[in-house]
């Protein structure tokens, strides 16, 4: 009886420490970090910009308006006059797939299919205008700081912003609040993106801030029309 009492209870206590390295592994695996998904490329068909242009008439309700400002959190719609189309076709897919957050965006970009993508970007690329300066309010302290700071930035961006591979986002002339929350949203990974989360990473507020500042103030981008 004594023996049998004593194998009932290590059977017992074992089960209890399996069942908690169990549960221990279970609570490791949920806080593990989601590993991003693979980046994403352009698209490797040709857009119709006159096919686009229809497609677009939708868009302009936010992006042709000039001063248009995202109700929540508040920030300037960005420029698409003088984007690369490549950019656009990878910033639409990361909708489309959710790795980027904007409920509006996503919701715009979910029925779209890869032709409708590659047409839209090969419209709103092709806007001609004259180069302009982002709205921002920064100083000229914090643009001087931006620009010290932005050198880690140029393989991809360029020295003043105009980026050396078409794959990447021009981000001279650029609103400085959109440019602002683009770097929170990569820091926080609201935007899923290998690269850009290792940048950023290390940057505070006021990194952040003086980054956007700087390019922000450098002349390219330029409102797309209405009309």
């Amino acid at each position: 009886m004594f023996r049998l009492k004593t194998a009932l209870l290590l059977a017992a206590v074992l089960s209890a420490f399996v069942f908690s390295l169990d549960a221990a592994a279970q609570q490791t695996v949920a806080k593990a970090p989601a590993v991003p998904p693979p980046p994403l490329a352009p698209l490797s068909i040709p857009g119709d910009a006159t096919r686009g242009a229809v497609l677009g008439e939708t868009c302009k309700g936010c992006h042709g308006v000039p001063g248009s400002h995202n109700a929540y959190p508040s920030y300037y719609v960005p420029k698409l006059g003088g984007q690369n189309l490549e950019y656009i076709e990878i910033a639409l897919q990361g909708y489309r797939r959710g790795t980027r957050s904007h409920p509006t965006m996503q919701a715009q970009a979910s029925s779209l299919s890869d032709q409708d993508i590659a047409d839209l970007a090969t419209f709103f690329s092709a806007w001609a205008g004259e180069p302009e300066t982002g709205k921002s309010d920064a100083s000229a302290h914090e643009v001087d700081q931006g620009k010290q700071k932005a050198a880690v930035c140029q393989q991809c961006h360029g020295e003043a912003g105009v980026a050396s591979a078409k794959q990447w986002p021009n981000l001279a002339g650029q609103h400085f609040s959109y440019l602002e929350q683009a770097l929170n949203q990569y820091k926080s990974g609201q935007r899923a993106d290998l690269l850009m989360s290792q940048q950023v990473a290390a940057l505070d507020e006021a990194a952040i801030a003086e980054l956007a500042a700087y390019f922000s103030a450098q002349p390219y981008l330029h409102q797309t029309p209405v009309n």
